[in-house]
């Protein structure tokens, strides 16, 4: 079976209500990277970063996937589908995705603030201040914030090496690692980026300018006529 690798940004998600962090509208327009998204924000407030954390995994347990999730499900049918996603929502398995990596974390964990490799399922619980992970220490989102290692780039980048075809979706591709990931792809493999705004890339690349919603579906029905 062939092995389908796609990346997905914030864009796949904003047709579900989900604000991306980047767009004039976007989620840096209330907040400095500096005062939440950093491990220096959480330890100077930690209050105010948990508060943030705990209104966006409240915002995605009111979200449903869209159609462009929807269809990345439809892959399965066919293809070893492997989605790498910078995004920190549970979209892709809601709609029913099976294998997903995430680079950037996810809003559903929660981790101790002294082992990073100790990671709790908290659904769409909040979590407060005092709330202890096993060993004591306090919990923290499960969130790659700036500055932080990303330890999921080192099998994210196998999973690229290793693809048939590779996909990219919604995202800007400026948030490093994870825009370094289309280097890893064989250049015998053909790929897809599927954005409504013009994305540079250094590879040839068929690109598909619409909206997540549309534009996955033509990508999809392309990869099932193969």
């Amino acid at each position: 079976m062939k092995k389908v690798v796609i990346l997905t940004g914030a864009g796949i998600s904003a047709e579900s209500g989900i604000k991306t962090f980047r767009d004039s509208d976007g989620l840096w327009e209330n907040y400095r990277v500096e005062d939440v998204a950093t491990h220096e924000a959480y330890l100077r407030n930690p209050q105010l970063v948990l508060d943030f954390y705990n209104a966006r995994r409240r915002e995605v347990f009111k979200a449903k996937p869209n159609e462009a999730h929807r269809q990345l499900v439809r892959l399965e049918e066919k293809y070893d589908v492997r989605i790498i996603t910078q995004n920190i929502d549970n979209l892709h398995e809601q709609a029913g995705s099976t294998n997903v990596l995430h680079l950037h974390g996810e809003l559903t964990k929660a981790r101790s603030d002294r082992n990073e490799n100790l990671i709790i399922d908290i659904g769409e619980q909040d979590i407060h201040l005092g709330d202890k992970a096993p060993d004591g220490a306090q919990l923290r989102p499960h969130i790659v914030w700036f500055g932080e290692a990303v330890p999921n780039i080192e099998p994210a980048a196998k999973l690229c090496e290793e693809a048939d075809f590779f996909v990219v979706i919604g995202t800007s591709m400026n948030v490093y690692p994870a825009a370094g990931l289309i280097h890893y792809v064989p250049q015998t493999s053909p790929c897809w980026l599927v954005d409504p705004k013009a994305v540079p890339i250094s590879r040839t690349i068929k690109i598909i300018q619409e909206k997540a919603g549309t534009g996955v579906k033509r990508v999809v029905d392309e990869l099932l006529s193969l």
